[in-house]
């Protein structure tokens, strides 16, 4: 199928300019049947709405993303902003026939991910959720050697998502580039935030989660809030971690933070298996360490995988090998495969039901740290 593929983007913050630089490299690296052609953002702020566009090449500008969905040149909204905003956008979206895809987490809940999931199924239109870490090459080339049975009977998998960049008593919460410190607007800390990539992508690698226990704290009670100028309480999360089994059997521990001192974004993952292992560092995103125990003895050992080949996944399209890519081009791979999946007539992962199975496990995280007992994730 070909033609073009008219974007209607709301949002122009950090997650915005991410998809924008997307939409327009995927066709020239990744040519489908289908081209993104960038025809309006949307935001509050005219001016930043008119800025984001001159500099990204949008064709037009609203200020309401209710007109913006009633546009008949647009195809897709892309939600790329606050979480408060996620479930009545995309679900008049997808009542007007639009495509729809939404920044992580799905919705602020699970509730919230169930309403815009069954309106995306109503609706028939296409759909998909940025959790883009699935797409990083070496992430990628995980899945097919757990696909491929080379690590065998899973045992155990454990991930960490930590940052530090909440320390600080003097920072405000809510508003523009803090509204993540309000629950209102996000629905939960770092179990929404950070926890939700680490709880994705392990279930794309592992399968679904049975039951978790899980413990969080909020160090900082009170904050200034920057809409109202008042001192506020501060009912987020700040760190949250948690035990978990999957359907498999295997066992589990995740962790996410953002008062971990020295880390801007350390997100690793390692799972173990009955012959092998691997593990993964965002901030050596091209590597991939794997360990088989079938091989000889004498030269038994953790490998490290240089990604960056021609037969890893997509780095075909991209330089010769041993030039690495980064961060960016994980949202470069997951247009690529939408407009493919758009030619081909299937549906893109993830998508609004996976966005609610990760919602699902946030919801059981954050009730067993409540509650102070194992929860069990409902289906």
């Amino acid at each position: 199928m070909g033609g073009t593929l008219n974007i209607g983007l709301v949002g122009c913050g950090f997650m915005g300019r991410a998809h924008s630089n997307a939409f327009l490299q995927a066709p020239r690296f990744f040519p489908a049947g289908r081209v993104p052609v960038l025809r309006a953002v949307c935001a509050r702020n005219r001016a930043s709405a008119e800025a984001f566009a001159a500099t990204w090449g949008y064709e037009s500008v609203e200020t309401d993303w209710r007109a913006l969905v009633a546009r008949p040149d647009i195809d897709l909204i892309d939600i790329a902003s606050p979480n408060d905003t996620h479930a009545e956008i995309a679900i008049a979206a997808a009542a007007a026939g639009k495509m729809v895809a939404c920044e992580k987490p799905l919705g602020r809940n699970a509730a919230e991910a169930a309403g815009m999931a069954e309106a995306v199924a109503r609706a028939g239109v296409a759909n998909m959720v940025w959790y883009n870490y699935r797409r990083v090459p070496a992430v990628s080339l995980a899945r097919r050697i757990i696909e491929e049975g080379r690590l065998g009977q899973i045992f155990h998998y454990r991930a960490k998502f930590l940052q530090d960049w909440t320390i600080s008593r003097d920072l405000p919460q809510g508003g523009a580039g803090l509204w993540r410190l309000d629950e209102a607007v996000a629905g939960s800390g770092v179990t929404g935030d950070l926890l939700a990539h680490c709880i994705d992508t392990a279930l794309w690698l592992n399968g679904p989660i049975a039951e978790v226990s899980a413990m969080s704290e909020t160090f900082i009670r009170e904050r200034t809030h920057t809409l109202t100028g008042a001192t506020a309480p501060v009912t987020i999360d700040d760190a949250s971690a948690f035990l978990a089994r999957f359907a498999n059997g295997s066992l589990a521990t995740f962790e996410a933070t953002r008062y971990a001192r020295g880390h801007k974004a350390l997100y690793t993952l390692e799972i173990n298996g009955e012959h092998g292992s691997i593990a993964w560092d965002l901030h050596d995103l091209h590597r991939l360490q794997f360990f088989d125990h079938r091989d000889e003895g004498a030269l038994r050992g953790w490998r490290s995988i240089h990604v960056t080949d021609g037969d890893h996944p997509y780095m075909d399209r991209w330089w010769v090998p041993g030039l690495q890519i980064g961060y960016e081009h994980s949202f470069v791979h997951q247009v690529a495969d939408f407009l493919r999946g758009l030619d081909e007539g299937r549906a893109l992962v993830p998508d609004f039901r996976d966005g609610l199975a990760t919602d699902l496990v946030t919801d059981a995280v954050l009730a067993s740290a409540r509650e102070r007992r194992w929860v069990t994730v409902t289906a």
